[in-house]
């Protein structure tokens, strides 16, 4: 199940949030607070990944992590789903090229490296990938 993030799954998320190559405690906490974040949740409502979309110039997805004994489940899937239909507009997000698992999910949702973000990782430049909206038919 998915659901909206509550500050008192903050806990639960900075741990989750470790997983992560660059992660933004302080951008968590407040996505938290304001309602922005989307949540995987396991049978008894524990958090185990999330997506944190940030809104301006369409949606950038910060933030998408699911906890390695959840993953192949089609939860990270659910999240980026989740998060693309909530979204006005173009979303856009950073991933590491050695990160296959996520390129090809993130291509089998229909996004596409549109550049790079230079010196991003310590060890390599961010892909910038990007979904635009579907067209909309009359």
């Amino acid at each position: 199940m998915i659901r909206e993030g509550r500050p008192e799954d903050e806990s639960a998320l900075r741990r989750l949030q470790s997983q992560l190559r660059e992660p933004s405690p302080n951008l968590l906490a407040h996505a938290l607070r304001v309602g922005t974040v989307f949540v995987s949740v396991e049978e008894h409502d524990r958090p185990v990944g999330y997506v944190l979309p940030i809104a301006g110039d369409g949606v950038h997805l910060a933030e998408l992590v699911v906890h390695p004994s959840f993953r192949r489940e089609g939860r990270g899937r659910r999240l980026l789903r989740r998060a693309v239909v909530a979204a006005d507009g173009r979303v856009t997000l950073l991933v590491h090229p050695d990160n296959d698992g996520a390129r090809a999910l993130y291509e089998s949702e229909g996004f596409r490296t549109v550049g790079r973000r230079q010196n991003f990782y310590a060890d390599a430049d961010a892909l910038v990938m990007a979904r635009d909206p579907a067209p909309v038919v009359d």
